[in-house]
């Protein structure tokens, strides 16, 4: 019999006054008696519609079931049957609006915590699994991959699988795109994520780091080293700027920048990593998204004392995870809603204070949300030691500017075909946030999957033909 409690079984979690001090993982994961619990609310529906849900499709009811007889082993194959980083996904996944947005179990009451459970099944694996090597017969056609964040090893892990001979091609010195350089470390540890990682490398990916496609090399010089295809998922690296006076001011960061030098570049563990942040008493973040909340929660544990989050519409139109909000909140992060900076002051060219105007909300805009409005005469200031831009990223220029042929939008994104992620370009792909502009992980992952796919039917076509 299905275990109908309404509620999910609690994840156990570090006290939010402790946390606020340290960098060391929020959650702590499920035991296996408790794993075993949850996964017993699972109705194990017909027509599945947590598959439909995720953009990978996972096969979450046989991966549960065997969650719920014990057999850990068994679901870790069903799962990495489609999602090469489950340990990843299972902790950084917006589940609330895929797979678990659309769980059965809530229609009343809360849905199956299907991303504590693929969490604690990779994990276990991790913990308890023997390494066995990859027993793939390789066909000798090569296939370049663009950037090694979520995309780029989803697509390179795919690929391999089926026998091809692919290299990554990474900017940066280490693997992992946002993974590595965006999330911070107590939401997902950095050692962690280089141990999944090492399954994709371990199928027989060639890795070449610190290379920039479209200065080291380019796309037209990858084909004429016999590459037949070439990915990219080179993601959304430029920061977006509000255009405001004081930007240019020292103590003013664009989240991505603040975030890498924290998280790639380990600034939490300074004097260890001699890459030092200053932030200061007083932290203004403005945004209301995931990368926001991360940068407060970071500054925080910086030694901030106040950290605000300074977003011009109202609470109800956060687009951060609800889980992340309530979080910032349990560890004394202040919202100021409806509110909008004006100008950034300085002193000695250093941030001294941020003027803000009040907003209310009007009419709905082209997304659907009501439109921000100035109150007018509303204008007041407060003292502030750092401000970080979150307000978005955009693709880095430099692949559409050295790639003759290649369609994108004005916006920088790479145009392609949605069925096949196929660009302009005969035989380039491209998925993730360079399509996009800056998403979540899974769906980039899972246009990753789409261009693996696509990739491997075209050139086989080309070889029976």
């Amino acid at each position: 019999m299905p275990n109908m409690s309404l509620k999910k079984v609690a994840m156990p979690e570090q006290d939010p006054n402790v946390r606020n001090k340290n960098f060391n993982e929020v959650a702590l994961g499920y035991t296996k008696e408790q794993a075993m619990e949850e996964a017993t609310r699972c109705l194990n529906c017909k027509h599945k519609p947590c598959v439909s849900g995720c953009p990978v499709n996972v096969p979450i009811p046989e991966f549960i079931k065997e969650v719920a007889e014990g057999n850990f082993e068994k679901a870790y194959e069903l799962i990495t049957s489609e999602n090469n980083l489950p340990a990843i996904c299972g902790r950084v996944c917006p589940q609330e609006n895929q797979c678990e947005g659309v769980c059965v179990r809530g229609i009343k009451g809360e849905p199956v915590g299907i991303g504590r459970l693929e969490r604690f099944v990779a994990d276990y694996h991790m913990q308890n699994a023997e390494k066995k090597p990859a027993q793939i017969s390789k066909n000798g056609i090569k296939v370049a991959v663009v950037g090694g964040g979520p995309a780029g090893l989803t697509c390179a892990g795919d690929l391999a699988k089926l026998g091809y001979d692919v290299t990554i091609f990474e900017a940066l010195h280490a693997l992992g795109g946002v993974l590595m350089y965006g999330i911070p470390e107590f939401r997902l540890p950095k050692a962690l994520v280089e141990k999944e990682i090492e399954t994709i490398v371990d199928l027989g990916v060639k890795i070449n780091k610190n290379v920039v496609v479209g200065r080291s090399i380019t796309i037209d010089e990858l084909f004429e080293e016999s590459y037949k295809a070439v990915f990219v998922g080179s993601g959304a690296g430029l920061p977006k700027f509000m255009g405001i006076e004081g930007e240019s001011l020292n103590g003013v960061y664009a989240a991505n920048e603040f975030l890498t030098r924290v998280n790639l570049m380990r600034a939490y563990d300074f004097p260890n990593s001699p890459t030092p942040v200053k932030v200061g008493s007083k932290v203004a973040v403005i945004g209301g998204g995931n990368v926001a909340m991360d940068a407060a929660r970071t500054a925080k544990r910086l030694g901030a004392d106040e950290v605000y989050i300074i977003y011009r519409r109202g609470e109800e139109e956060l687009p951060a995870r609800k889980e992340e909000i309530h979080h910032a909140k349990e560890e004394g992060i202040i919202f100021k809603l409806l509110t909008n900076p004006k100008k950034i002051h300085g002193e000695n060219g250093w941030v001294k204070a941020i003027e803000c105007v009040e907003m209310g909300l009007g009419e709905p805009d082209e997304s659907g949300r009501r439109r921000p409005v100035e109150v007018e005469g509303s204008n007041f200031v407060m003292d502030m030691d750092t401000v970080i831009i979150a307000i978005g990223q955009s693709p880095n220029p430099l692949i559409r500017q050295t790639t003759p042929g290649l369609d994108t939008h004005k916006w920088g994104g790479i145009i392609v075909e949605e069925e096949t992620m196929h660009t302009s370009k005969e035989n380039v792909y491209a998925g993730g946030d360079v399509v996009t502009g800056a998403a979540t992980v899974i769906l980039a992952m899972g246009a990753g999957k789409k261009a693996a796919k696509s990739i491997h039917e075209k050139i086989q076509s080309t070889i029976n033909a």
